[in-house]
């Protein structure tokens, strides 16, 4: 699982519209490559973060406050919060732990960090990408100005039993570039449609920590999650409850 699998024409049911998986799987390179005209490599390879984000997050483990207590994720840490559902999403082939799917207040936040070049950053070419592949399914991508910089926002055709239908899947993508790390945001339900929601979730996304490693990693390469030893334990009765509160750690 990587960047564009939520563009994938699968078969859904009505019900599971709101439903995230994000993937490149199956996607060369050299398509992603050749979807958008870079009219401008040097705006593509820009940078794309809050003036703020040092001091306001997302954060660099470098930068994480060690009074804050968060569940450790692996390459993510994410701030305990009262009524916070936490989910991490699965790649059947491969059984990895690829997504982290945060449930708040009738919304969803699904969370991915990957590796990215030192210098240069993801999001601007990911996003050029990601609307032209929103537009070749016959979906619509508006590319508009969010807290975090430039968000893109979809509509995509839901396709049920191999045959295209009315409905749409709406989803806001939103991505940071960090130093070394990539930090990718997919926000779907109440927040797209409730100011205060969408506020509330977008400050999650930037308190959220990035444990990149320092093992050499290609650009795009998804960074790896583990699974907290409550949720780990078959036994417990609220094992996200129990991750998100006594199995939260300090950064």
């Amino acid at each position: 699982m990587g960047l564009f699998d939520f563009l994938k024409k699968e078969e859904e049911k009505p019900e599971k519209a709101d439903k995230l998986t994000v993937d490149d799987e199956g996607i060369e390179e050299e398509e992603l490559d050749d979807a958008v005209d870079l009219e401008d490599d040097d705006d593509m390879d820009a940078k794309s973060a809050p003036d703020d984000r040092e001091t306001r997050g997302p954060f660099d483990i470098s930068e994480a406050s060690p009074a804050k207590r968060y569940v450790d994720l692996g390459a993510l840490r994410i701030p305990a919060r009262e009524g916070l559902g936490l989910r991490l999403e699965v790649e059947e082939k491969t059984k990895r732990l690829v997504a982290v799917a945060l449930d708040y207040k009738e919304s969803t936040m699904q969370i991915q960090a990957f590796a990215a070049p030192r210098s240069t950053g993801l999001w601007h070419s990911i996003m050029a990408q990601l609307a032209e592949q929103v537009r070749k399914q016959g979906g619509t991508a508006e590319e508009v100005e969010g807290i975090l910089g430039p968000v893109l926002d979809t509509k995509i055709p839901v396709v049920i039993k191999g045959a295209a239908s009315n409905q749409t899947r709406s989803a806001r993508f939103f991505g940071v570039d960090g130093p070394r790390w990539f930090l990718r945001g997919v926000l779907t339900g109440k927040a797209l449609r409730d100011e205060a929601t969408r506020v509330e979730l977008v400050e999650l996304f930037r308190s959220v920590v990035v444990v990149r490693g320092e093992a050499p990693l290609p650009p795009r390469e998804l960074l790896t999650l583990v699974v907290p030893k409550a949720m780990a334990d078959p036994t417990s009765k609220t094992a996200t409850e129990d991750a998100a509160s006594g199995e939260a750690e300090q950064a």
